[in-house]
C-alpha cells in the first residue's frame, strides 16, 4: 500500500509536467490523490485536503464524463493553479509533519555512562615535549 506521503510526492511530481493545468490536475488525481484516506494524514492538513477534494469533485458531470474532468473543466485557469499549489503546501507540511515526529522518536544516543568514574586532569607534566619543539 502506499503511504499518503508518496500518493502527494507522486501527485506534485504529476503537476510539473509541460501539459496544461487542468490536464494535470486531473491526472494528479487520478492516479495519486483519490486512493489518499484522510486518516492517513497529519492532522494539520485534512480540512485543507478535505476542501481540495470538494473542488475536485463539487460539480455534476455532463453525460460520459466523470465528477472531476466536469469539476476541473468548470475551474478557471486560476482556480486549476490555486488546487496545484495547495496539493505542493499539503505535501510539504506532511512532510514537515512527518520529520518532526521521526525526530520525536529517534532514540537518544548514551555518548558517556552516567556511572562512570571521571577521568583524572593530565598536566603539562605528564607529557614528553620533543626538544625540537620545546626549543622554539
Amino acid at each position: 500500500m502506499i503511504s499518503a506521503w508518496e500518493s502527494l510526492h507522486f501527485a506534485t511530481l504529476e503537476l510539473v509536467r509541460s501539459t496544461p493545468i487542468k490536464q494535470r490536475l486531473v491526472s494528479a488525481y487520478r492516479r495519486h490523490l483519490e486512493s489518499i484516506a484522510q486518516d492517513q494524514l497529519p492532522g494539520e492538513v485534512r480540512e485543507s485536503f478535505d476542501k481540495l477534494m470538494c473542488s475536485l469533485r463539487g460539480v455534476k458531470p455532463l453525460r460520459g464524463e466523470d465528477v472531476v474532468s466536469a469539476s476541473v473543466r468548470k475551474m478557471s485557469i486560476q482556480q486549476a493553479d490555486d488546487c496545484a499549489a495547495q496539493v505542493v503546501e499539503i505535501f510539504g507540511i506532511t512532510c514537515r509533519a512527518l520529520l518532526n515526529s521521526a525526530r520525536a522518536s529517534a532514540a537518544v544516543v548514551q555518548l558517556h555512562a552516567a556511572d562512570r568514574e571521571p577521568e583524572v586532569a593530565l598536566d603539562s607534566d605528564s607529557f614528553e615535549v620533543p626538544s625540537l619543539i620545546a626549543s622554539h
